[in-house]
Order: C-alpha cells, then sequence, then structure tokens
C-alpha cells in the first residue's frame, strides 16, 4: 500500500470566545488570546505518524487522491472534511454559511454544511439552530438593525451523546458550556449576522443572502446498524459512533477515507502491513481508502466517532 493509516496533529486556533483549560482532551499551554478551536483535519494540519510524517493533510489529499480519499475524489484539492472540536466559554456570534452555490458565485469552492456531536455540556448549555418558524426577511432584517436577532431563533439544550446538523443557509449560534465536534465541509466561510457589540466584522449582505428562512437543521436521532449508530447521514459526510468494551476489537473495510476520533479512552489501529497507529482521546486517526481490511482494538475500552466524506 502506498498509504497506511496515520494519525494527525491538532492545529490549536485563537479565538476570542475560546477558553485557556483545554483539560482533560489537550495537554496545551495557552499563551495569550484563549483557544476556541482545535482542527484535526484542516489542510494546513501535519500530518504526525507514518511515511508522510512532517507533510500537510492538503497535500497529500492533493498528491494521493484516490488512495486517501477514494475514487469519487479522484480529482480532489484537499481533504474534503473539516473536523474539529469548539470550546465556547462565551457565545459565538450569530452567523450563517453558504451553500455550494453561494459559495462558488464569490469565487469560493464551495460552501459549508456541518454537523454538531456533544462531547460535554453543562447543565445550562444550549445552541440556536434556525429560525422560529414564522419568521419572516423582513422580520429577520429589522432584529439585526434593532440587535433582537438572538430573539427570533430556536434554542435547544443540549446533552452529551447528541447529535445536531446544521444545514447551509441555516442562522445558528453556540451558547457557553459545552464542548463540541464538529464534522463539516473543508470550509472556513461564516457570516456573521450580529455579534453583540464585539466591534468584529458583520456580513450582512452576504450574509442575508445566504439565509434560509427554513432548512432541515436540527437534533437527529441516531439509528443502529449492528455495532455502529450513525449519528448523521448527508450528501457531504456520515458520521458513525461505535462504543467498544475492554478487549474489544471493531473490523473495518475502506473504499473511502474513515476519519477516527477518540471521543473516550483509547486503543489503536491495526492491520496487515503497517505498524499499529495509537488513538487515544481527542486524537484522530485516518484510515486511507486504499487500506482495504483494518481493526480498532481497545484494552480498557473506547469511544470513537467516526466520520467519512
Amino acid at each position: 500500500m502506498t498509504l497506511t493509516p496515520f494519525r494527525v496533529a491538532p492545529w490549536f486556533r485563537t479565538r476570542p470566545w475560546g477558553t485557556r483549560e483545554l483539560a482533560p482532551w489537550y495537554d496545551y499551554r495557552v499563551d495569550g488570546e484563549p483557544i476556541g478551536e482545535v482542527w484535526l483535519t484542516g489542510d494546513n494540519c501535519l500530518i504526525k505518524t507514518g511515511n508522510h510524517a512532517g507533510g500537510e493533510l492538503g497535500v497529500l489529499a492533493r498528491a494521493h487522491a484516490t488512495e486517501l480519499l477514494g475514487a469519487k475524489f479522484a480529482q480532489a484539492t484537499q481533504f474534503p472534511l473539516l473536523m474539529k472540536v469548539l470550546f465556547p466559554k462565551e457565545k459565538l456570534s450569530v452567523q450563517v454559511h453558504p451553500d455550494d452555490a453561494l459559495a462558488r458565485k464569490y469565487g469560493e469552492p464551495h460552501g459549508k454544511t456541518e454537523c454538531w456531536y456533544v462531547l460535554e455540556a453543562a447543565p445550562d448549555a444550549a445552541i440556536a439552530l434556525g429560525l422560529k418558524p414564522g419568521t419572516t426577511t423582513e422580520q429577520v432584517n429589522q432584529a439585526i438593525a434593532t440587535q433582537a436577532l438572538e430573539e427570533k431563533m430556536q434554542w435547544l439544550p443540549v446533552v452529551p451523546g447528541e447529535m445536531f446538523f446544521v444545514a447551509a443557509g441555516t442562522v445558528h449560534a453556540i451558547g457557553p458550556g459545552s464542548v463540541l465536534l464538529e464534522t463539516q465541509q473543508q470550509s472556513d466561510l461564516t457570516y456573521r449576522l450580529y455579534d453583540y457589540g464585539s466591534g468584529r466584522e458583520l456580513h450582512l449582505e452576504k450574509g442575508l443572502e445566504a439565509v434560509r428562512l427554513t432548512t432541515d437543521a436540527g437534533k437527529v436521532a441516531a439509528r443502529s446498524e449492528g455495532a455502529v449508530q450513525i449519528l448523521v447521514e448527508s450528501h457531504f459526510f456520515r458520521v458513525e459512533r461505535m462504543v467498544l468494551g475492554p478487549g474489544a476489537q471493531h473490523h473495518g473495510v475502506s473504499g473511502s477515507a474513515h476519519v477516527l476520533f477518540a471521543a473516550n479512552g483509547g486503543g489503536a489501529v491495526l492491520g496487515e502491513g503497517f505498524e499499529p497507529v495509537g488513538l487515544h482521546r481527542g486524537q484522530i486517526v485516518v484510515v486511507p481508502a486504499v487500506c482495504a481490511s483494518w481493526e480498532l482494538h481497545t484494552d480498557a475500552g473506547m469511544e470513537v466517532v467516526c466520520a467519512i466524506p
């Protein structure tokens, strides 16, 4: 095999709404601005193990698109999914992401549909997902002008283990008190509609063009397929969850890249033709499409969330 499973180093991104305390997820000293996002599969993230250690994930995706991602991504110019962990200590801005068509209108390759899996949540943690039924475009405009947009949104409590789908065009926000695993299209396109008077740039013209009054965003009920739970399935990604007891094994088959995130516990990815790759809480391992058969093994037990483009 040209490519074998490998771990990717996290990339710590500062955000004004973030935190300086990343434990127990990451042993990382925060100097200066707080950390709001830990990018796990950004194009600039560095490969940590294997023959391509030290290289960037995006460069590998361009050079070995079919082997890494599968035949349908033969012309890929980047890794298709951005997986990251969010640490909101303060409210994020009220924002919206464009769909593919609108993004391309303004010269970007694609838009941003995403989903959030709740890793941790305080009792009062909540997210805002979509506008209240019956809200009109005129009311959205007026609410932005009067700084009352929060009141037009549907606020939902969150608890660990829940999955929320955030379709492009959905007006949304995240409150403090949770830790979220986000899986999204590989894009950083965000249009801020309201930011609590922070002074940061707003993107009202493009943002209002992107807004959809109704979308299929919302909490997603998991469904089981054998030992695997399907958390969300969309045109852009499929996200699964596996809970393995002590000494358990999960046998996987690729054909497409699998991004394995350890939400709890630890273990290793094993297979013929490559050295075991350790996988512990907060880390990811990418299993290339060309890796026809692989196995996830744990001695003490682990919870794994797997994203497939």
